[in-house]
């Protein structure tokens, strides 16, 4: 451990050294012209910059119609148009020196710098296809110290620095190149994983032949093994050795198993309904007194939106354990029953027979499953009758669709002269009975005495 310190500080030293030297080289009448070059095309830049971006704002609200992708990559472009400009003054600058002067040594600040520009620009563009802002942030901070030390040739000594800050247990080193280099792959792979995993996620959903439920599994494994690659390839790469992972995987899974029982059920949950096929996106179920339709599948949960607009996420396992009424499993046909009643002196043959048609007359309702009618019972005050009638989209609504029938009934009723009774009660004062009422109150205690 004393040995890696000593040699941990020797090495800093000797960069000291090298960068103290290259600091005198600056101060050289060329070093110097250069450098004011370079200050001067960085405020012509800066100046650019202002007065180009709001006119480029202003085009870009004209933009009608272009696709979300363009219209975020012209706006990366605004936001750096101070940097593009440097980049391109700086060029400019080296092109010109090199027509001035045959040595190098003139303008290698100029290109050197221009360099530097250049790959940071590259960087902060492509950096943008990853999604996760703090993960940005570090990719692209990592990329631009990566590139500003290529160019000035410090890659050799950063990494031997980096190196030389490890951690050692036994035959195990952990260095701070080796976790850097980790994070950098790992990361870069897990962008990748994305876009395959998007990619591969958006054909298996434009395929028609693959059930709803088949695909979100599908889309499930894909995303599982992709970013489990990505994260074992990632630590491979670096060197990590996987076998005392393996063991402590191991542990920590025993672990989450007891810990999080619930979490793991709703999990394996979620694959069986993916496998059985018992729900799927766009089934209508009603759950206790829950009732809409599923409109995602997820590993934990499922989405269930009612006709208020309620989103309701219940749990996998409550869709296992418990019991779900399916108003589109095997086909779309639901058939509803209305209850009504109509008046003793009305002929029950007539009363079916109009609430029959009037049935039929009603949007959404079948008539390739033509409605019936029939009694079932005699109750105190009506005939009890019920009505049946199928519908095959309860997407739409139940409440509705039983309101219209309703209604047509009602207009149907009312035309043919059919009654619907109510329970009416009739007072009869038996020959010979006394009303007794309250006595009134004297005047005096009504406080209006003497009017």
């Amino acid at each position: 451990m004393e040995q890696e310190f000593q040699s941990f500080v020797t090495m800093l030293t000797e960069l000291w050294t090298m960068l103290v030297a290259q600091s005198r080289n600056l101060l050289l009448p060329s070093r110097l012209t250069q450098i004011a070059i370079l200050l001067v095309c960085a405020v012509v830049a800066w100046g650019l910059g202002r007065a180009t971006s709001p006119r480029m704002r202003a085009w870009m609200r004209e933009l009608e119609g272009w696709p979300k992708w363009r219209l975020r990559f012209l706006l990366l472009i605004e936001k750096r148009l101070w940097l593009i400009y440097f980049i391109l003054l700086s060029w400019l600058s080296v092109a010109v020196m090199r027509m001035i002067t045959t040595f190098p040594s003139r303008r290698y600040i100029l290109a050197l710098i221009a360099s530097i520009a250049t790959a940071w620009l590259i960087v902060s563009l492509t950096t943008r296809l990853v999604r996760n802002p703090l993960l940005r942030r570090f990719v692209s901070w990592g990329l631009w110290i990566w590139v500003t030390l290529y160019f000035l040739g410090l890659t050799d000594e950063a990494s031997e620095i980096l190196d030389g800050l490890a951690i050692q247990f036994g035959d195990f080193r952990l260095s701070a190149l080796a976790i850097l280099k980790a994070l950098v792959v790992t990361a870069l792979l897990f962008t990748l994983a994305r876009m395959l995993a998007g990619t591969t996620s958006a054909r298996i959903r434009r395929n028609d032949d693959i059930s709803p439920s088949m695909q979100v599994l599908l889309v499930k494994v894909v995303q599982i093994v992709l970013f489990s690659a990505a994260f074992f390839i990632g630590l491979k790469a670096v060197g990590f050795d996987l076998t005392g992972l393996a063991v402590l995987s191991g542990a920590v899974g025993v672990g989450l198993g007891f810990g999080l029982q619930k979490v793991v059920s709703n999990l394996v949950s979620g694959v069986i309904i993916l496998l059985d096929k018992s729900v799927k996106p766009g089934d209508v179920i009603s759950l206790g007194e829950t009732f809409g339709w599923i409109t995602a599948l997820g590993a934990r949960y499922v989405s269930i939106t009612t006709r208020d607009g309620k989103e309701y996420l219940i749990p996998n396992e409550d869709l296992i354990t418990g019991q779900v009424v399916n108003w589109s499993h095997q086909n779309d046909f639901v058939r509803l029953d209305i209850f009504f009643g109509t008046a003793y002196a009305d002929d029950p043959h007539v009363v079916r027979k109009v609430a029959i048609e009037a049935a039929m007359g009603v949007n959404r309702v079948l008539k390739d499953r033509p409605p019936v009618c029939h009694i079932v019972g005699f109750g105190d005050s009506s005939v009890d009758y019920i009505l049946r009638f199928w519908i095959t989209d309860p997407t739409g609504g139940l409440t509705n669709i039983r309101g219209n029938v309703y209604l047509a009934l009602w207009d149907a009723f009312k035309e043919h002269g059919i009654s619907i009774p109510f329970p009416q009660r009739e007072v009869k004062v038996l020959e010979g009975s006394t009303l007794v009422t309250a006595p009134a109150r004297a005047s005096s205690e009504s406080g209006f005495a003497g009017d």
